[in-house]
């Protein structure tokens, strides 16, 4: 069955200003990756932009209205705080982010395709339920699991994100629905300062963090010990992989160790538990990742996985 990839050439056109680190060049990158003869068989769509009515299964619709009011003119900019910027096109952008999500939830759930990988920007595990932050806007990871919830018969889906960063947006947004598992392995200390071992939310909450300098073989064993194990407990109809790329040793942002091979293993390891326990329905959407050679080599890693299953 095939795999489903979206993105769309305006979330290019999303930008932060000179030298910021989540640039239109991350999305070049992985479009000349995937766009290599290997990848030939991947069904490729561009998405819809989302609803308000699927932003606000995350997002209060207050909030929801207040970000898309937000239009700047060509050329300008508008900080909402020091690391998350709006420009002309940011808010199609983000909506072109969230309905990619919510998309590839129907396809998959749908049972069109088995798997899905989204090429989207900005991303989303770091904007909580009232408050962008971390470069993301919408929780974009939420959206796609809420969708498949709403309108596809799903129960129960586990949120899985292996960024370098914790996943706090999605954290918050979720940590008091019990029909959502949220799973992460991430540096400790690090931005935002989340994700310790203790939040647990409603029981539904999983937290591996790792020292900095940890290598391969840590983040191995935290997720075959911890978060694997919860995952299979749990049981998910669906899952939701918030694939983030920034706990490779050549990214500038963090100081993990890992390489193509451990994003191989994990994807590995999350597409054989998806065909254990829910039918192989895999949604994965792109995070953080900010070296863009090691960015493009570990996407190529990922989405391989996604296609051999």
């Amino acid at each position: 069955m095939a795999v489903l990839y979206l993105t769309h050439r305006d979330c290019a056109l999303h930008e932060m200003g000179e030298g910021h680190p989540e640039s239109p060049d991350r999305l070049r990158a992985i479009w000349r990756a995937l766009d290599a003869e290997e990848f030939a068989p991947l069904l490729r769509d561009e998405p819809p932009e989302a609803t308000e009515e699927q932003l606000r299964r995350a997002h209060p619709e207050a909030y929801v209205q207040a970000l898309l009011g937000v239009r700047p003119a060509e050329g300008e900019y508008v900080a909402l705080d020091a690391d998350t910027v709006m420009n002309a096109h940011t808010a199609r952008a983000s909506l072109l982010a969230a309905g990619a999500a919510a998309m590839a939830a129907g396809e998959v759930c749908s049972g069109r395709v088995r798997r899905a990988f989204c090429a989207t920007r900005p991303p989303g595990h770091h904007a909580e339920r009232r408050r962008p932050m971390g470069f993301c806007l919408f929780a974009n990871a939420v959206v796609a699991a809420r969708e498949a919830q709403a309108n596809h018969g799903i129960g129960r889906v586990a949120i899985l994100d292996f960024d370098v960063h914790h996943g706090n947006g999605t954290q918050d947004v979720v940590k008091d629905d019990p029909s959502i598992l949220f799973c992460s392995s991430h540096q400790m200390p690090l931005y935002p300062g989340t994700g310790a071992a203790h939040e647990r939310g409603c029981g539904n909450v999983v937290n591996a963090p790792l020292p900095p300098g940890a290598n391969g073989e840590a983040f191995r064993a935290a997720w075959s010990n911890h978060l694997l194990p919860a995952i299979r407990a749990f049981a998910p109809e669906l899952i939701v992989v918030s694939a983030g790329f920034d706990a490779h040793a050549r990214d500038p942002l963090a100081q993990l160790r890992l390489t193509e091979a451990d994003f191989e293993w994990i994807s590995n390891e999350i597409c054989a538990l998806a065909e254990e326990q829910c039918g192989g329905r895999v949604v994965s959407l792109l995070e953080g990742g900010y070296d863009l050679d090691a960015l493009a080599a570990s996407v190529a890693a990922h989405v391989r996985v996604l296609l051999q299953f």
